[in-house]
This record gives C-alpha cells, structure tokens and sequence, in this order.
C-alpha cells in the first residue's frame, strides 16, 4: 500500500513510516523543507513537499496515496487553539480528498481529555463542550463519507529515545530548580505507550480497521504522577516534593496544567479488536534506562 503520512520526522510519525516500510508499504512522507525532506529519503521514505498550512498540497499527497497516516501537529503551547483549529482543517482537507474512495484515513487526537477522572475506554465519545478543540477532528473522521477513517488516542506520554514532550520538560524543570515535584498528592495518573508500539498500532489502524473505529495507543493505563517525580528525582539525585495546586503554574509554567491532569485510559478494545500487544518498555522503565537523562543534559548544555 503507498501510505500519505503527515509529521513523517516527527517523534512518533517517523516510527510510523520505519513501521510502514518494514511491513512491506511504501512510505511518502510530507516534508516542508530540505531538511525534512532528506531525513525522509534516509528513513527510505518517498518525499511529498509541503506542509500541513498547505491544504492544496495535502490534498494531492492524499489523492495520490492508497491510504493516510496524520500524525502532525504544531505543539506550540502558547498557541492551542491555533493548532487546534489548523488540525482540524487538516483533518477536514484529508477527509474530503478521500471522499467515496474507500481508502482508509487514520488521525491522531487523545486519550488526555476524553473522560478525565475517570479511565476512558475507546467506546467513550468526549464531551464537546469540555473536551480539548482537538477532539473534533473524531467527528469529521467518523462521518467522512465512503472513508475507511480511524482515529488513534495516544497516552498523554509517547516515550522513547529522541522524545522532546513531557516528560524531557519535567526532567530540565527538576535539574533547573534542584527538586523533582508533583502536585498534590500526585496520585493523578497519566496513560503512556512507546513510540514503536504506538507505531504498529498506527499501521494496524491503517490495514483492518472498519471505518469509525478509535484505538487508544496505551501500554501504562495510568502511571501515579508521583511515580514519574520520584525516578526523575532518584536519577538527578534531588529531592522529590509535593507542590500544592495554586503554586503548580509557577513551579512548572505551562505544563503544570498537563502534569496535573488525571486521565487513566484503557487500551483493552483496542488490543482485542486489533490483536495489538504492546513489546516496549513501560514508562517508568524507560525512564530507568538512563537515555531521558543523557538527552536532559545533552539539551540544557
């Protein structure tokens, strides 16, 4: 199958494409500069030019393609409902070039905010007026017409060697202010999944998923906030805290609202609908492999 994937070098989309290539696919991955476009050709990928503020462009990939994979996303937290609205003329872009095709279309979105609280499954639909803007890109998906649409939720943590997101930031706040904290109690619990195993499970989305279906890419249903500060704090060798919820945006800036969140998911639909097994490490293994620490130094030198 020749697979259209978008955010084809970032942490998870360039998984997805090694992925593609070893089950036997061709690979044509969206690249917006030079750069990009040879970190496509080196991972054995073909080159589509553009990027995801190009809807004409995105249009052609798509039309070309036998099937999508998205998994871009500007991850710029001061803009969030920027990017929230951009994935959603994506989402809507790549529906409509697939329109009556049959092909299959495979989005990215969350488990973070579907069900907070509580452990979300994959049958549970977010509530539209709680739920992150993001989300909606699971409506135009389920109702593409005559598109094979899917969407996988990924664990508010995709680890793994090379990740930039959460966790790397949690590890430069410790190593800058000399503690590794949680909020509260810290018994929040936040989903996670290896980048490879969330991977195969993009890939198996793309190859039997019906049309309508929501996986969850969680291995780790809901690791205890405190957990994670406690390796950080053990590798660093500072101490671990509890920071009270009115201090959390000033010890932790932007991420203090995402490292607060309690969002417990299950992955048990998923692997039984799919016959998707996690291999990979869990978080906090990975965590003690060392690697998140080396990157940490690596970053803040």
């Amino acid at each position: 199958m020749r697979v259209f994937v978008t955010g084809a070098t970032g942490f998870i989309g360039s998984a997805v494409v090694r992925d593609l290539i070893d089950a036997g696919h061709e690979a044509i991955g969206l690249a917006r500069s030079d750069e990009a476009a040879a970190a496509v050709k080196a991972a054995g990928a073909g080159v589509h030019r553009g990027d995801i503020d190009d809807l004409d462009s995105l249009r052609l990939g798509a039309a070309a393609a036998d099937g999508v994979i998205h998994t871009a996303y500007n991850h710029d937290f001061s803009q969030m409902e920027n990017a929230a609205r951009t994935d959603l003329r994506v989402v809507e872009t790549l529906a409509t070039a697939l329109e009556g095709s049959g092909r299959p279309l495979v989005v990215t979105t969350g488990t973070a905010l579907v069900k907070p609280g509580e452990l979300a499954t994959e049958d549970d639909s977010p509530d539209p007026a709680a739920a992150h803007p993001r989300l909606g890109a699971e409506r135009i998906v389920r109702a593409a017409d005559g598109v094979r649409g899917a969407v996988v939720r990924p664990g508010a943590s995709v680890h793994g060697e090379g990740d930039h997101a959460f966790v790397p930031v949690l590890i430069d706040i410790a190593r800058t202010k000399g503690v590794s904290a949680y909020i509260g109690d810290g018994s929040n619990r936040w989903p996670a999944v290896h980048r490879l195993d969330a991977a195969r499970l993009y890939r198996l989305a793309l190859e039997k998923a019906p049309a309508g279906s929501v996986f969850h890419a969680v291995a780790d249903e809901g690791v205890p906030a405190r957990e994670i500060a406690e390796v950080i704090g053990r590798h660093l060798d500072v101490p671990v805290v509890s920071i009270a919820s009115e201090d959390a945006a000033e010890h932790f800036g932007w991420i203090g609202a995402f490292f607060a969140l309690d969002a417990p998911a299950s992955s048990a639909l998923t692997r039984r609908r799919l016959g998707w097994r996690p291999t990979h490490a869990g978080l906090i293994e990975d965590l003690d492999a060392g690697h998140y620490f080396r990157q940490a130094s690596t970053r803040a030198a």
